[in-house]
């Protein structure tokens, strides 16, 4: 996955959305979201997509008991590896 500033994303936004690649969003060198594009859908099936990852991450939440900050936390992409 690549890592794009928001002002990048905002200036070439025309090119990243023809593209397939995902993006994480950066302001500041904080991830603020991601860009996950996705193939022509219908409405019914984006909201199926979203219900799937809705109840993905509470199965996480209960599964881990961590907080939904701790979970967030875990998966901060602006951290840098040692």
């Amino acid at each position: 996955m690549k890592s794009i500033g928001v002002k990048q994303f905002r200036d070439k936004a025309s090119h990243y959305i023809g593209s397939n690649e995902i993006l994480a969003i950066k302001k500041h060198q904080k991830v603020v979201g991601f860009y996950i594009p996705i193939q022509e859908s219908t409405e019914i099936e984006i909201q199926e997509a979203f219900s799937k990852l809705s109840a993905t991450v509470n199965n996480a939440l209960a599964e881990s008991g961590l907080s939904e900050d701790e979970l967030s936390k875990a998966f901060d992409l602006s951290k840098k590896e040692d």
